[in-house]
């Protein structure tokens, strides 16, 4: 009976170990999510309202783009822009679509000649934002974010 209660004892002494639970703070966790989440990708890409809904997200990437820069040509098309020599430049337009899905134009990299021949470059991209159809805020966890991206516009005047 004693060599069973000094066995008992010492089982009870080393297994309280096993039973420790190691306890991991908040911000360590918070740490953890925040090394793998990718901060430059969404889950799905904004889109038109005209785009399908169907469609993968490469394929809703390609319709919002290529609906934006039909606008983007239409609104120059619009334009009886006179130029005194050819332009051929390819601009960087900086938008930024809000979480609620309002289309904004940040900036605008022309080159000087382009600016020099064409002065209301900038009107014209406001202007071809206005008829836009409504737009789906991207989505990255199941939340609607706020996106920006680049668009690179080829401008060509002969």
């Amino acid at each position: 009976m004693h060599k069973a209660l000094i066995f008992l004892l010492l089982l009870s002494i080393t297994s309280c170990d096993y039973f420790h639970v190691k306890k991991t703070s908040s911000e360590v966790i918070l740490q953890e999510e925040l090394e793998a989440f990718k901060w430059n990708e969404v889950d799905v890409y904004p889109n038109f309202a005209s785009c399908g809904t169907d469609e993968d997200n490469a394929g809703k990437k390609e319709c919002f783009e290529n609906t934006l820069i039909a606008s983007i040509y239409d609104a120059f098309a619009s334009e009886n822009i006179i130029v005194t020599q050819d332009i051929q430049d390819t601009i960087l337009v900086r938008f930024e679509i809000s979480e609620l899905g309002k289309l904004s134009l940040l900036e605008a990299k022309i080159d000087s000649v382009t600016t020099l021949e064409i002065p209301n470059m900038e009107n014209i991209l406001h202007k071809s934002l206005e008829g836009l159809p409504e737009i789906y805020p991207a989505i990255k966890r199941g939340q609607q974010v706020k996106t920006q991206f680049t668009l690179p516009i080829r401008i060509q005047v002969d």
